[in-house]
């Protein structure tokens, strides 16, 4: 009698605490998962913040300390004798050739090529859309308008002009002979001292329509500081 009331007793004793147990594991699960479901909102809070930030950062426009512009150019070269009102015009200055630049203004190139470098760095449209073909008020315009308005342009939108290299390609007339002439004027012309202001010259080497002397074409990098 006694033996089976012991055995029964040792039972009961081992499903209290199997009984005890399972509602302990049980808490520990559901604060478990409270605590990280409270883990998860704070995670995905700071998550959507900073997602929000950057949204709103990508709607404004950046503040750049600098901005870099290329510009390119190409005009089409025909003989004086034929065409007698033509001229070369690089830089603001007439340089002597027997061909001319065939262009609705006075088809400088250079000047040209500067002001698509400066609008460039500042994302605005090119020369063509600035002053279209098309306009008649553009006609045989001499390209200093051009290069003044894009000087006006780069003051308005905050900025100076750092440092300018430009680079002609022409199998004809040899262009050294006039660079530092062309050189002093786009400084004045740009406002700025002559340091800043480089001007290169290259041959074609004879290769297509730029080394056959049937055109002039100019390369130009420009860098523009935050004033």
């Amino acid at each position: 009698m006694t033996m089976m009331m012991t055995s029964t007793t040792t039972i009961s004793s081992s499903s209290s605490i199997h009984h005890f147990s399972g509602r302990s594991c049980t808490t520990r699960s559901n604060n478990e998962l409270r605590r990280r479901s409270k883990t998860n909102i704070t995670i995905n809070t700071k998550t959507n913040k900073i997602r929000n930030k950057i949204k709103a950062a990508a709607a404004e426009p950046p503040v750049l300390p600098y901005r870099v512009g290329h510009g390119f150019d190409l005009h089409r070269l025909e003989s004086t004798a034929e065409f007698p009102e033509l001229k070369l015009i690089l830089g603001g200055i007439e340089v002597p050739h027997d061909r001319g630049c065939v262009a609705h203004s006075d088809g400088d190139v250079l000047l040209h090529c500067v002001v698509d470098a400066i609008t460039g760095a500042l994302g605005l449209p090119d020369i063509g859309q600035l002053f279209p073909d098309n306009d008649p008020k553009w006609k045989g315009q001499t390209s200093d308008v051009f290069i003044y308005e894009a000087i006006r342009l780069m003051k308005e939108a905050g900025y100076e002009l750092g440092n300018i290299d430009c680079t002609l390609i022409a199998q004809r007339p040899k262009i050294s002979p006039h660079k530092e002439k062309i050189k002093k004027n786009l400084a004045k012309l740009l406002d700025v001292h002559e340091s800043v202001v480089n001007v290169k010259a290259k041959t074609h080497e004879k290769v297509d329509s730029l080394g056959e002397n049937r055109s002039i074409a100019c390369h130009t990098v420009v860098m523009l500081i935050k004033a």
